[in-house]
C-alpha cells in the first residue's frame, strides 16, 4: 500500500523553517554553515530509506533509489536561498521529491520498475557570489570554470576558497557531467514566484519552458560640466541619454512582449553640482520566444544609440553580463504533467517561466524536463511574505506523485 502524506511535506518545510530561518527570512544562502546544517537535516531525513547517498564533483547531492532498470526518473530542487529569502522557494521542489521517492519505495518494496533519483542541486540562487545555477550547470557541460573561478562576495571572499571550505574543488567540476548517465526524464515542482496561477485562481500550472535570457551593461559617456554654468542646450549629459533609453525599453516590451529591466544605474562624477559625465546602467531582457528576445536586443541597442546622438554622444559601449537561450520543456512530459494537475485540481494552465532554474540546465543537457508551479500568494518571492496556501503545497505533492507514475511508464516504454 502507496502512503504519500503531503501533510508530512507541509510540516518538514515548517521544520526547515524553524531551523535555518529567522525573523527575517530564510538564510540559507549556498556555502554558508546555514546551508550545510539544511543539509545534514535533509540528509537526516532519509533513515530508512533503501536510498544510497553521495555528492558529486559540484557539491550536487543525490538519493538514489536503484530501481528494475537502470532508466533514472530524476526529480530535483535546491536547499539554498538568497538572504531573508521566502520558506518554499527551492526547498518545496527537494522536500516533495522525498515524499514521492518515499511512496515509490513503499509501494515497490525498495525496488521501483526504474531507478529514481532525487537531487539537491548546489548554488542555483547564485545570492552569495552572483552565478546562477551553479551546480545544475556544471552537470549540464554549460559550466565555465575560468570564468567563476575569482569571483568573490561582498567580504572579498574567492568563490574558489568557500567551495574548498565545504569540501568541492572548482577544477573537478566536469566531473559532475557523470551524473546524467541513464537520466531518462527529469521533474521539477517550484511555487510560481509571480502573480499568474494567482490572478487567475488556480493553484497549479504547467511550465512550458524558461525565459532567454538577454543581460547587458550599457554606459553612455558625455562630458562633465557646471550645473550652473552650462546651458541646457550645451550639455552632453550622459544620463539623460540613458533615462530616455529606459522608457523607450517599456515601449519597446510592449511590441514584442516577454520583459524588460533597467536594474541599476551609476553615474559619474555623481555629484549635484556636475552635468553627468558617465552614466552605466543595466538591462535585463528575458522572452519564452528566441526571435523576439533578439528582437528585443536589436531594438534596445538601436533605441540607445539614437538617443546618445540625440545628447551630442558618442554610441553607448554594449558590454554583455550574460544570457541563455529561451529553453522548451519536452512536449510528452508537458502533457504528463497537465494530466497530473487536472486530476488533482479539476483544472490547469499552461505558462512560462520568467524566472531560471536549475530545470534549464538539465533540459540544455538534453535531458527531457518539465516544471510544474504551485500558486504563490502576493505573487512575490525572494522575500519572507513569501508564501502558499497549505492545500496547495499538499495538492503539489499529489500532482508531482501523480507526474512521476505517468513518467516512469513512459520512460519504460521509450
Amino acid at each position: 500500500m502507496s502512503t504519500l502524506n503531503p501533510k508530512r511535506t507541509v510540516q518538514e518545510l515548517k521544520e526547515l523553517r524553524a531551523l535555518t530561518g529567522d525573523e527575517n527570512g530564510a538564510q540559507r544562502v549556498a556555502w554558508t554553515d546555514t546551508w550545510l546544517k539544511a543539509r545534514e537535516w535533509f540528509k537526516s531525513k532519509l533513515d530508512g530509506l533503501p536510498v544510497e547517498f553521495h555528492q558529486d564533483a559540484a557539491g550536487n547531492n543525490w538519493v538514489t533509489l536503484r530501481g528494475e532498470s537502470e532508466k533514472a526518473l530524476l526529480i530535483g530542487g535546491h536547499l539554498d536561498s538568497v538572504p531573508n529569502g521566502g520558506w518554499l522557494d527551492g526547498c518545496l521542489n527537494v522536500m516533495a521529491g522525498l515524499e514521492v521517492l518515499r511512496r515509490i519505495s513503499d509501494e515497490y518494496q525498495g525496488k521501483p520498475p526504474v531507478t529514481i533519483r532525487l537531487v539537491d542541486w548546489a548554488d542555483e540562487e547564485g545570492a552569495r557570489f552572483g552565478r546562477s545555477l551553479l551546480g545544475s550547470s556544471a552537470f549540464a557541460g554549460t559550466h565555465s570554470i575560468e570564468a567563476d573561478r575569482n569571483r568573490s562576495d561582498k567580504d572579498g571572499i574567492r568563490l574558489e576558497d568557500a567551495l574548498q571550505r565545504c569540501g568541492v574543488d572548482i577544477d573537478r567540476f566536469p566531473e559532475a557531467q557523470k551524473e546524467q548517465k541513464n537520466a531518462a526524464a527529469y521533474l521539477e515542482l517550484h511555487i510560481e514566484q509571480g502573480p499568474v496561477l494567482l490572478d487567475m485562481g488556480l493553484p497549479l500550472g504547467v511550465v512550458l519552458g524558461t525565459f532567454g535570457v538577454e543581460r547587458h551593461s550599457i554606459r553612455f559617456q558625455g562630458q562633465a560640466a557646471h550645473s550652473g554654468s552650462t546651458p541646457m542646450h550645451k550639455r552632453k549629459d550622459a544620463f539623460l541619454a540613458a533615462g530616455k533609453m529606459a522608457g523607450e525599453i517599456y515601449r519597446i516590451t510592449d511590441r514584442n512582449g516577454g520583459v524588460s529591466t533597467i536594474g541599476s544605474c551609476v553615474t559619474k562624477p555623481g555629484i549635484v553640482t556636475s552635468v553627468v559625465a558617465d552614466c552605466t546602467v543595466t538591462l535585463d531582457q528575458r522572452h519564452l520566444d528566441a526571435q523576439a528576445l533578439a528582437r528585443l536586443k536589436a531594438e534596445a541597442v538601436e533605441a540607445s544609440q539614437r538617443f546618445a546622438r540625440e545628447g551630442g554622444l558618442p554610441d553607448p559601449e554594449w558590454s554583455t553580463i550574460w544570457r541563455i537561450q529561451p529553453i522548451l520543456f519536452h512536449p510528452d512530459l508537458i502533457d504528463f504533467c497537465d494530466q497530473a494537475i487536472k486530476e488533482v485540481a479539476g483544472v490547469s494552465h499552461r505558462l512560462p517561466s520568467g524566472p531560471l532554474h536549475d530545470a534549464a540546465e538539465v533540459a540544455r543537457a538534453g535531458i527531457p524536463t518539465v516544471m510544474m508551479f504551485t500558486q504563490s500568494l502576493y505573487g512575490i518571492s525572494h522575500n519572507k511574505i513569501e508564501d502558499t496556501r497549505e492545500e496547495h503545497i499538499e495538492m503539489s505533492v499529489a500532482a508531482l506523485d501523480k507526474l512521476a507514475s505517468k513518467t516512469m511508464k513512459w520512460i519504460l516504454g521509450q
